[in-house]
């Protein structure tokens, strides 16, 4: 896949794809293109790199939703994370560490990530499985179906 600029952001790999992410870049935006362009049934991926910004969320059980937090110029540590599909739509899953200029770390489950300066380098490792997240009524929640 290839940006407005021509930049091409991933190649094939003999277990999956190596993504390359550069500034400005959406995380989520760009695995889900990866997806559906290629019909991935399902994954799991690590990565590293540089955030611009970051937007972790916590699950509140009783709201059901997410209690977000941002957090601006930190470089990812870890992020790990699955892709599977929800309602016919590609659905990314991921939890990633994130630290800061003065090493001080914040983690959790990521809702969106922008890339900084630098990169956000990606390896997907592919499964021939088509995996499905449906919402478990008994805790309000999307879980990955096998």
């Amino acid at each position: 896949m290839a940006s407005d600029t021509g930049t091409v952001r991933y190649t094939k790999t003999p277990t999956g794809y190596l993504m390359v992410l550069l500034q400005g870049d959406n995380m989520f935006v760009q695995l889900e293109a990866l997806m559906d362009s290629e019909q991935i049934p399902s994954a799991s991926f690590s990565a590293f790199g540089f955030a611009k910004i970051i937007t972790f969320g916590f699950f509140d059980f009783v709201k059901k939703q997410y209690d977000p937090g941002s957090f601006e110029n930190v470089e990812m540590a870890s992020i790990t994370g699955t892709l599977a599909w929800k309602d016919g739509k590609p659905s990314v899953h991921a939890h990633g560490v994130a630290c800061d200029d003065g090493f001080a770390s914040v983690g959790g489950h990521l809702l969106a990530l922008e890339v900084g300066t630098g990169s956000l380098e990606i390896t997907i490792t592919a499964h021939p499985q088509k995996l499905e997240r449906k919402l478990d009524p008994k805790i309000g929640a999307n879980v990955l179906r096998i």
